[in-house]
């Protein structure tokens, strides 16, 4: 209203709310050992298996969000000198590129083999199942619910929590990935964070250092 000249003033210009810090992310996150559970349990003799696997490694692996996840195309899993790489399109018109870790590379590789759209470079890399065949896939892209519901399901069949959601694995991948020696700044550019404050959230290292501390009161 000020700024529209309706008022000369903001009568609540000194009122101050009180002040909120989040130090600590509220995504479940699973340990490295959980991960590796869900990925190995899931039945890769079917072409919906692969696509899965290759689905949560993608999130595991890249810290990707779901929506970047699901808007890939063929041609965003590209060939650069010995590597392939992945071409991530995030929010705010971001694009990451990075290399794919070698699991992640394989678990790719299989689905494509076996979709055989290896070829059709603009067409999404992720595809949904076709309704009728209950086999085949289509040349329509996966939606973020697709993701959601697939995640709930892998993730009861492999018997982990119920609050096991699509961005848990972007937590699960950035934790793991700092406990092995990465580095905050690094996981900043691949997560697509402005700030490290912000990346900070998805690290849950300090609930192991806690609760060491507190098996230590010993009564």
């Amino acid at each position: 209203m000020v700024t529209g000249h309706v008022m000369n003033v903001n009568p609540a210009h000194a009122v101050r709310g009180p002040k909120h810090v989040v130090r600590r992310g509220k995504t479940p996150v699973l340990d490295a050992e959980q991960a590796r559970q869900l990925l190995d349990s899931i039945d890769t003799t079917t072409i919906v298996g692969l696509r899965d696997r290759a689905i949560l490694a993608t999130m595991c692996y890249t810290f990707a969000r779901v929506g970047a996840v699901v808007s890939l195309k063929v041609e965003d899993y590209f060939q650069q000198g010995k590597r392939w790489w992945l071409r991530l399109h995030e929010k705010n018109s971001k694009v990451i590129e990075m290399p794919a870790h070698h699991n992640l590379e394989a678990y790719i590789d299989a689905y494509l083999e076996a979709a055989a759209i290896r070829s059709d470079r603009k067409g999404p890399l992720f595809r949904r199942l076709d309704a009728r065949a209950h086999r085949d896939l289509t040349c329509e892209p996966m939606s973020r619910l697709h993701v959601w519901q697939l995640v709930k399901r892998r993730a009861k069949a492999a018997g982990l929590p119920h609050e096991v959601c699509c961005h848990s694995f972007r937590a699960t991948g950035i934790t793991t990935y700092l406990k092995n020696g990465g580095t905050l700044e690094k996981a900043k550019y691949m997560a697509g964070h402005e700030s490290a404050r912000t990346t900070g959230l998805y690290d849950r290292r300090e609930e192991e250092v806690s609760l060491d501390e507190v098996e230590r009161i010993v009564i």
